[in-house]
Formats: structure tokens, sequence, C-alpha cells
């Protein structure tokens, strides 16, 4: 452990943690960072094995990735379960180091506002910049918080987009570092396109995202549906390693939020109810 790191002692530790892709993994063993820690990964064949400080950690093969925890959760790696839908093309897209924290790089997937000014001609344009009202909620029920009603006008919805849509969105945020939007679909009228961002918290930060896609895509390529996500990914990688402070603030007024921002203002009040604070203004700090 690198003794510069401070140990986390809130409710981060509870949670199901992406490690990456498994069929990306090589064989042997390799380490990689969770929380400030180092952790050893280990594929032998189709047997995996994940350390840390010599202990060996819980862990689940689910969606193609390997998740771990160093703590408790109160339940098991989210469900997702257009991922069992045998006519769902199933993409991996990489997984992407990010200098920024993992709370930073989930409430940036949740932002509709920078869809113009980002992704311009792709997920937005001017002069139709407006958010539209929508809703969001914490679901007590299931502990998620969802964002529902969200609609946007989009020049390249996806790649199989034709011309500009309006794409209705879900958003789905499961753990406090996976999140899940479910998006019009061009190739049906009645199911989504599911894009998926498991993001592995490395320092307070340091993040690494391992998006992946559920797509009803028959016709595009592996490899221009993975280049498309990436272009878009990295857009945002850009404007995410610049953002200051580099921690989410969770102190009250420390950002003044707009209409467009609810769903980032219930993350935030669902991240303190939660007393999930890596990554924040209230955990550890950045180096």
């Amino acid at each position: 452990m690198n003794a510069l790191v401070p140990e986390v002692t809130d409710g981060s530790n509870d949670q199901w943690f992406c490690l990456g892709c498994i069929q990306d993994m090589p064989q042997g063993a390799h380490g990689t960072r969770l929380l400030g820690h180092d952790l050893v990964v280990t594929k032998r064949g189709d047997l995996l094995t994940v350390r840390m400080d010599e202990a060996e950690l819980p862990l689940r093969e689910r969606y193609g990735y390997l998740w771990t925890t160093t703590g408790t959760p109160a339940g098991e790696v989210p469900e997702i379960a257009e991922a069992d839908e045998r006519d769902r093309r199933y993409v991996p897209c990489g997984a992407i180091p990010v200098r920024a924290s993992a709370p930073r790089v989930i409430e940036n997937f949740l932002d509709m506002a920078h869809f113009p000014f980002v992704h311009t001609d792709i997920l937005g344009s001017e002069p139709l910049t407006e958010v539209e009202k929508y809703r969001c909620e914490i679901r007590r029920d299931v502990d998620e918080v969802w964002a529902t009603d969200c609609v946007f006008t989009q020049p390249k919805a996806a790649l199989a987009a034709t011309g500009a849509i309006r794409t209705d969105y879900i958003y789905r945020v499961t753990t406090p570092f996976t999140v899940l939007l479910y998006k019009t679909c061009p190739n049906s009228a009645t199911r989504w396109d599911v894009i998926c961002l498991f993001v592995q918290p490395v320092e307070p930060g340091v993040s690494i995202a391992h998006p992946v896609m559920f797509l009803l895509d028959d016709t595009g390529t592996t490899q221009d549906l993975i280049a498309f996500q990436q272009v878009i990914f990295l857009q945002d990688k850009i404007i995410l390693e610049n953002q200051r402070p580099v921690l989410l603030p969770l102190e009250p007024r420390a950002e003044t939020p707009t209409r467009a921002d609810a769903s980032s203002i219930a993350y935030r009040r669902w991240l303190k109810e939660k007393n999930c604070l890596y990554g924040t203004s209230l955990g550890p700090k950045a180096a």
C-alpha cells in the first residue's frame, strides 16, 4: 500500500469495483490499484484471483468483467438484464485512465448540458443547447439514482443513426462508481441501447473508466462501434482532466447548480447519505 494515500475509513469500501475486461487481461500476474491500494490480479487459464497485501479478495465475474471488493457490499454486482439478451452486441470498449476522481467521471456521464459544446455534431449542436426539464429521484427500494424523461436532439446519436434524431435517455446510477444509460435505439422502436460505465477509483484524483455497450446493431463492425464510443469518451477525458477542483465538491453551495443539474444534485446527496466519500472533497485528498 502506498503510505502517502490515506486509509479509506468511510463507506467507499463497501462496493463491488470493476477491475477490467477479463478477455483483455494477460495470463499470469499483473498489478492494478484500487482506492490507493496495490492489487495483484492473477489469471491462470480461466481461473482468476485478486490479492491485496497477500490477502485474497472476493471476486465476481459479470458481463465479461472482473469485480472485487475491499469491504462488505450490501448486495451483488448490479444487475443489467439487457446483458443476457442474446440478440444484443456485446462491445467492451477498453480501459481508459483519467486524471479525475471517480465521482467526477460519473457526474460527467450524467451531464447533458455539455453535449453541444464537447460532442459537437455527434451528441449535440448549437443552437440546440437547452436541456429540457427531466425527472430525477433516488429510488429507495433499490438504492439507485434514476433520471428519466431525458430528451436531447442529437446529430449522430449512435453509429447506426442516419441523421439527427430526438433521443430519449434514461440514466441509472447503480452504485457510486457504476452508471448505465438507456437510450433510443435507431434499429428498434420498442427497445433501448444500453451503455455502461464502470469506474475504478485508483487514487482520490485518478480513475480508470471501463465502458461497455449492449447494442441492437447487427451492421456496424466491432471496431467501428468501439471507435465511435471512444471518440466520445476521449472528448470527455479532456474536459475531466482540466476540471477544477479535481475532487467532487460535496459542501453546500460549493458549486452553483442549474435546472439541468438535477441528476448531479441527487447523485451528490446520495453519496453523502451513503457516506461514500472517496474522490470527493470530504474524502482522502488528491496527491
